[in-house]
C-alpha cells in the first residue's frame, strides 16, 4: 500500500533532482522515493550512509564498510567468547560502528543476510570458476 504525498520544491532544487533523476534512468518519483527511504534510514540510524556499486545502492557505515561486510565479519567469529570486541581488536572498527551495522542489520535482516549469501554466492563461483 502505499500514500501519495505532494510535495512543492524550489524551482532550482526540482531541476537539479530532475537532472539526476534523468541521468539514472530514473524518474523523479522513483528518485525522491530513494532519497525519502534513505533519508529515514539515516535519521533512524546515524552512522549508516548509502552508496552506488556493481551490485546495486547498498548501506555502509559513514566512513567504513559496508553493512554487510562488518555482519559477515561478527557472524564469522561467532564461536569466539566476545566476536565484536575480537573484532575492534583486529581492525579499524570502532564499537559504536560496529554496534550501528548490528542494529541495521535488526532493522533490515533480509537486505542484509541477502548482500551476505551474494557475496558468498560470487566467492563460491569464482573459486570454483
Amino acid at each position: 500500500m502505499s500514500e501519495n504525498v505532494s510535495v512543492r520544491l524550489e524551482d532550482s532544487l526540482a531541476q537539479r533532482l530532475r537532472l539526476r533523476a534523468r541521468a539514472a534512468g530514473e524518474t523523479v518519483s522513483d528518485r525522491l522515493r530513494r532519497y525519502a527511504e534513505e533519508g529515514v534510514r539515516r535519521d533512524e540510524h546515524p552512522l549508516i550512509t548509502f552508496r552506488d556499486g556493481p551490485t546495486g545502492r547498498r548501506a555502509g557505515l559513514v566512513g567504513g564498510p559496508d553493512v554487510w561486510e562488518v555482519v559477515m565479519w561478527v557472524e564469522e567469529l561467532g564461536g569466539e567468547r566476545d566476536p565484536v570486541a575480537l573484532l575492534v581488536d583486529e581492525s579499524t572498527l570502532t564499537y559504536p560502528q560496529i554496534e550501528a551495522a548490528l542494529r541495521y542489520r535488526a532493522a533490515y535482516p533480509d537486505e542484509v543476510s541477502a548482500r551476505i549469501d551474494l557475496h558468498r554466492q560470487e566467492t563460491s563461483a569464482a573459486s570454483n570458476g
